[in-house]
């Protein structure tokens, strides 16, 4: 199947505001900082998410062991990580600052409204990070944690807050067929279920790239027509507008507002930030100085830029992947309880998915 795309860097001019979402103009993706706070002053242009890691002796935001929430995989202190100078790293603008995570602020701006993570399981490092950071800030508060198949709810009952993370690897369907598992690029039968929420952030990119055994699915469909495979960003794109077009037909941004959680990399090779004789994460203590990353940008953060400049309705993307770049440090490796092997896929906790939380934080008040 033919498909053309190509990747369109702009920049989103985003206005500083007492309210809780901010105004959206177009799909450049430019951030405004209000530098003397919320309640006024001069306002100054900063990208947010241009930057470096600075080291910050009051970091990290909670102990791990304080937090109920955090899954094995994730928990890299618990099983044996015997360094911790990967916790002591705070993300810096160029232009600007950023403001410290505030739980308490956080549940207030949100009370009596719904919050919802959906994707693969780097929505699910992004959701127990914000949970444990509201958690570390209001310990006594009373919850309720539910989970029911692809669901899972951490409920604050006196803010009223739901804070949720709905599983889905690809955002579009993966149907059981009598000729096996479809990945339906063109069909999401599951959106109901993210309807109603006052917050969505979206993900999914990680499971893209799966072949073999770890492959979900015997063949891709787009109509009638049946691939046994196909050019996997080819297969990003079109299912990232079928997303897209869900958007843009089922959510009234003046009653939900959507963030898509940017493309969180790897680092499985050396090379790609400069230091050839590294085989993976495993050993590395340090995110790199600076602000460029040797190895270039990613293909699919162009397929994900582009989708989005063509949409109808807002969606701020949090543009997560440079700064991630910089941490070959932050991955579990081999200190995960329950992930096989080296993982320099996912995040440690507490880690740099704190940073995508305040970063988040940073969208909804400046």
């Amino acid at each position: 199947m033919g498909f053309q795309w190509w990747c369109c860097h702009c920049m989103v001019l985003l206005f500083s505001s007492l309210f809780l979402w901010n105004g959206v103009l177009g799909h450049e993706y430019n951030y405004y900082y209000n530098e003397t706070g919320v309640l006024g002053g001069n306002k100054i242009s900063c990208n947010i998410y241009q930057g470096s890691w600075v080291y910050d002796g009051t970091y990290p935001l909670y102990d791990s062991s304080g937090c109920p929430y955090i899954d094995p995989e994730f928990d890299c202190q618990k099983y044996g990580r015997p360094d911790k100078l990967y916790l002591r790293y705070r993300w810096k603008p160029t232009s600007c600052d950023i403001p410290r995570f505030d739980g308490k602020d956080f549940l207030w701006r949100m009370r009596g409204k719904k919050i919802m993570f959906v994707g693969d399981s780097l929505s699910l490092n992004n959701w127990q990070s914000l949970m444990c950071l509201l958690h570390a800030a209001v310990p006594a508060s009373r919850t309720i944690f539910t989970r029911k198949q692809d669901l899972s709810t951490l409920f604050f009952q006196d803010y009223k807050v739901s804070v949720m993370y709905y599983r889905s690897t690809y955002l579009v369907d993966l149907v059981k067929k009598s000729d096996g598992v479809a990945l339906v690029l063109d069909s999401i039968q599951a959106g109901n279920a993210w309807l109603g929420m006052d917050m969505l952030i979206f993900n999914t990119w990680h499971w893209w790239t799966h072949n073999g055994r770890s492959k979900p699915w015997n063949y891709i469909q787009v109509g009638n027509q049946k691939y046994n495979d196909m050019d996997r960003l080819v297969a990003f794109s079109t299912g990232l507008t079928t997303w897209s077009d869900w958007v843009d037909s089922n959510i009234d941004p003046t009653k939900t507002k959507v963030f898509f959680q940017g493309i969180s990399p790897t680092h499985y090779n050396g090379r790609d930030w400069g230091q050839p004789g590294a085989k993976s994460c495993y050993g590395q203590t340090q995110p790199l100085s600076g602000s460029a990353y040797p190895g270039g940008s990613l293909p699919q953060d162009g397929v994900v830029k582009s989708v989005l400049s063509k949409m109808s309705k807002s969606v701020t993307l949090l543009d997560v992947t440079l700064l991630s770049q910089l941490r070959k440090d932050a991955h579990p490796s081999k200190y995960s309880g329950d992930h096989a092997g080296n993982d320099c896929s996912h995040w440690c906790l507490p880690g740099l998915p704190d940073t995508w939380s305040q970063l988040l934080y940073a969208e909804m008040v400046l």
